[in-house]
């Protein structure tokens, strides 16, 4: 009987894997197996100069644009561990030991070791899996378990319908996320050469550059730009209403001259005198009908709860860990549909999830898939609620402050699609002897799924108009009246607006638009601000902008085309090398175009800000006889000031204690004595906290 190491991608999988399959050891389907687990990204490329022979590390390692572009042929993408500082204990910690323990389980006699990572629409869970077992030295078979969901029926589906991947260059998904990390990685001379030329030019900022990073700060960088030099211009013109307020006007042509359009009111207000009062006719009324909107992916679902004051890195952060839970359905995804099968799992829950979320269940008469909803194509399946139904949104709180909203949103919005097409009387008239003035609009006659939720105008942009609903009686006379308009104001930059604009595009999936908008609003060098789903710029996020000007890093197109590129290499339809070489053809055209981008940032933003360097604290210095021998160390430690008695004890060579704060603020009892140190190479002396010390 065969034995399997199955490799999840972090702890919570692999529980989710032992549930489903009846333990972390056992038999399932005729092998015996063993959980275990990753924990995202193992191993990470080296620097580029440790990727190459020792006569081009120093041209590798500067940042002189005179070294660019670089020769990708020189690297050999090997990779390292990932040395990374843990927020909780603030120590940097490697995760050579995780490799380290895998390899020595793997030498435990397994016949093949299963991945069983996240299937990543981008292969990344198929390149961190490859990247441990490649550091392991596995050279034995390998299997992929491709699950839709961590959920026991689609884990137990999984791990039934194993595949053999064990050439990596004929696995697909992995020549496609392989691809994107060197991709990427190459993409780091962009940040080279707009970092260099901006300090140069006096902006110390680190000014990142990649494909979806610079699509977005540009984008936000030219409505900023609309913004500020909208002058509002007002025109005015003649409109009919009639009693019940309907408007009638006419249709606007294309191009800039507008006949009927005067630039004053004295102009209009005599062209006025042209019009009477008349007769409103050929009151048509068309019954319609209009079916629930599409599902939500991660992007549309941010956008909605921007506004509510939940930031893109909250709503990621917490939707991964009710996935994990099962609660919700799998993030990553870039399915807008859901299979019949998906479909017919849920649709036993929907009653429970409707009472959940309050939605009246006599709504839900349409439990029919829907075509427009439903299709047989597609993997993970649009974001929706997940075989874990909670005992009420309030607790969802655990796992994040968006958590109760992220599932009302996704719940009300996979309900819709169980309701009626909403029904409404579409009106069209004109007027008798002004018949080019016309008038349309919609009277609601059922709502149905409005009712429950409306995707369509929950994710819609501001600005973009459409037919109003209205009641009253048309007619039966309309009254000329002068109207006065302006040219439309730039919307202000939002996450809404940004997703827009992108999906429009097809730059990116729903996720990989969360999660960049994510990484470029956090840390020191973020480059936006996010605040209640309103986008602003830093002054990195300045730079940035400046620099991509005209280039095809910022261009959506280009990032369009790269995308396709990243998908046609992983169908074998493009070769790596091809792929590749497109980031030296980026680099090529970009480079002259920072340059000189460069030297306008002055002229744009204005002088630079002077970096301001804070004093550094300098302790008192102390001087005595410690161990016969005369030393200098600091007098306080800490915070701690130490006493005079405290110094005497110290000197002696005796162990003193006192009330300490740790890093996280709370007291301790700091216990320790004078010691000889190593502090970067360099030697001092000075108090030394016993390793027995318990910090708070």
């Amino acid at each position: 009987m065969s034995k399997y190491l199955i490799l999840t991608e972090k702890p919570s999988a692999a529980t989710n894997f032992a549930k489903a399959m009846g333990g972390k050891t056992g038999m399932f389907n005729n092998f015996n197996y063993k959980i275990t687990n990753l924990r995202g990204h193992v191993m990470t490329l080296k620097d580029p100069e440790e990727m190459v022979v020792e006569d081009l590390k120093k041209q590798y390692k500067s940042w002189l644009v005179k070294h660019l572009p670089w020769n990708l042929d020189d690297f050999s993408w090997a990779r390292t561990y990932i040395r990374q500082r843990n927020m909780r204990t603030g120590k940097v910690e490697s995760t050579k030991k995780l490799i380290d323990e895998l390899k020595k389980e793997s030498k435990l006699g397994y016949d093949a070791i299963v991945i069983a990572t996240d299937t990543d629409p981008s292969g990344e869970g198929e390149l961190l899996a490859w990247e441990a077992l490649d550091a392991i030295g596995w050279r034995r078979q390998v299997l992929r378990a491709n699950f839709m969901d961590e959920s026991v029926s689609g884990i137990k589906k999984a791990m039934v319908s194993l595949r053999d991947v064990s050439d990596k260059h004929a696995d697909g998904e992995y020549v496609k996320g392989e691809s994107r990390n060197r991709w990427d990685f190459a993409s780091m001379q962009l940040t080279r050469i707009a970092t260099t030329a901006a300090k140069k030019a006096g902006f110390k900022v680190v000014a990142r550059e990649g494909r979806l990073k610079s699509v977005i700060v540009w984008r936000i960088y030219q409505q900023l730009e609309a913004i500020k030099n909208y002058v509002k211009t007002p025109y005015f013109e003649i409109k009919f209403k009639d009693q019940a307020g309907h408007i009638f006007g006419r249709i606007t042509p294309q191009g800039d001259i507008i006949p009927w359009r005067f630039k004053t009111k004295e102009q209009a207000a005599a062209d006025l005198n042209n019009y009477h009062d008349t007769e409103v006719v050929n009151e048509k009324h068309q019954i319609r009908t209009q079916a629930p909107g599409k599902l939500l992916d991660l992007a549309g679902l941010a956008s909605i709860l921007a506004p509510r004051g939940f930031s893109s890195k909250e709503v990621l952060s917490t939707y991964q860990k009710m996935y994990e839970a099962q609660i919700v359905s799998y993030p990553r995804t870039e399915d807008k549909t859901v299979t019949p099968e998906q479909f017919n799992e849920l649709l036993s829950r929907i009653d429970k999830i409707a009472d959940l979320v309050g939605v009246d269940k006599t709504l839900l008469t349409h439990r029919a898939p829907r075509k427009t909803h439903v299709k047989s194509q597609g993997a993970h399946g649009a974001n929706r609620p997940g075989e874990n139904v909670p005992q009420s949104t309030e607790s969802l709180s655990k796992f994040g402050a968006s958590g109760p909203a992220i599932y009302e949103v996704l719940a009300k919005n996979y309900l819709a699609m169980l309701a009626e097409d909403y029904v409404y009387d579409h009106v069209t008239a004109n007027l008798k002897d002004y018949p080019e003035f016309k008038t349309a609009f919609n009277v609601p006659i059922e709502l149905n799924f409005k009712l429950v939720y409306d995707s369509q105008k929950a994710t819609k942009v501001e600005g973009n108009d459409q037919e109003g609903e209205t009641n009253g009686q048309l007619g039966p006379q309309a009254v000329p009246y002068l109207y006065e308009g302006a040219n439309s104001k730039p919307q202000t930059p939002t996450t809404k607006w940004i997703m827009a604009f992108l999906e429009k595009h097809n730059v990116g999936t729903g996720a990989t638009r969360v999660s960049t908008l994510s990484d470029i609003s956090r840390g020191t060098k973020a480059m936006i601000s996010e605040k209640r789903g309103k986008l602003d710029l830093t002054e990195t996020g300045l730079v940035s902008a400046i620099m991509v000007k005209g280039t095809w890093i910022a261009s959506p197109k280009i990032t369009e085309r790269l995308f396709e590129m990243m998908d046609q290499v992983g169908r074998f339809e493009l070769t790596m090398p091809q792929v590749l070489d497109s980031v030296t053809k980026v680099v090529e055209h970009d480079m002259p175009i920072m340059l000189n981008n460069a030297q306008i940032l002055e002229s744009v933003l204005g002088k630079p800000k002077p970096s301001v360097k804070k004093p550094r604290k300098v302790s008192e210095k102390m001087v005595g006889i410690w161990q016969g021998k005369e030393i200098t160390f600091a007098r306080e430690w800490s915070g701690h000031l130490f006493s005079d008695e405290e110094l005497q004890k110290l000197l002696t060579g005796a162990e003193i204690s006192f009330l300490a704060k740790s890093k996280r603020g709370k007291e301790y009892t700091a216990v320790g004595k004078m010691a000889k140190q190593t502090f970067k190479g360099n030697t001092f002396y000075g108090f030394k906290l016993n390793p027995k010390t318990k910090k708070a």
